[in-house]
């Protein structure tokens, strides 16, 4: 016979929970006792899996930075542009955002506040900074403009595909892929219409 008793949880699936809890109270006003009420298992049972509230925050945001890195990391097409592998980073973002969109979210919205925030956001500034050299060599080339600031143009890109953590429900009727065509179509092409000579 099957042994009844509570549900078990490997390290994701604990996580799914913790992230949700972290989302909606705060990492800061998200305690082990309400962690444990939301798992339905004991304190003692969740150190089984990590050594405590800062491991678990570590590993959810190494999560969405992993998946943003992969994408920067991604080989690109031997004749592709710097112009071209800028709107695939972005495209894959949007991609990586509706994917991974709780871990993401709690990513955005660390302050500093501890070792593990002050790491997530040294590593957020890294992910700006090569993007803003993908600009700069995207701008050299003359595909995107030269006059603004390289490293504003990444953050004005990010802060669009960040924003989508307000509004976006993967399991919505937008499609991602919709969503991404729509958001590098605007951001590179802009909202002006051009008239067919």
């Amino acid at each position: 016979m099957a042994r009844r008793g509570r549900p078990g949880y490997d390290r994701d699936s604990l996580l799914e929970v913790v992230v949700t809890a972290f989302n909606e109270r705060g990492y800061d006003g998200t305690g082990m006792e309400e962690l444990s009420k939301r798992l339905g298992i004991s304190k003692s049972a969740i150190y089984h899996h990590v050594s405590g509230k800062d491991e678990l925050l570590g590993l959810a945001v190494d999560r969405a930075l992993g998946a943003l890195f992969a994408v920067l990391d991604e080989p690109p097409a031997a004749t592709a542009t710097a112009t071209a592998q800028l709107e695939h980073v972005l495209r894959r973002s949007v991609e990586v955002l509706a994917a991974e969109l709780p871990y993401v979210t709690l990513l955005l919205r660390v302050r500093g506040n501890s070792p593990v925030e002050r790491r997530a956001l040294e590593r957020r500034r890294e992910f700006d900074h090569r993007v803003a050299d993908l600009v700069a060599k995207a701008a050299a080339e003359g595909g995107v403009r030269k006059d603004i600031d390289p490293r504003l143009t990444s953050r004005l890109l990010f802060g669009t595909v960040n924003s989508l953590i307000e509004w976006y429900r993967p399991d919505g009727d937008l499609p991602v892929e919709t969503l991404a065509t729509a958001l590098t179509t605007i951001l590179f092409n802009g909202l002006h219409t051009h008239p067919e000579p």
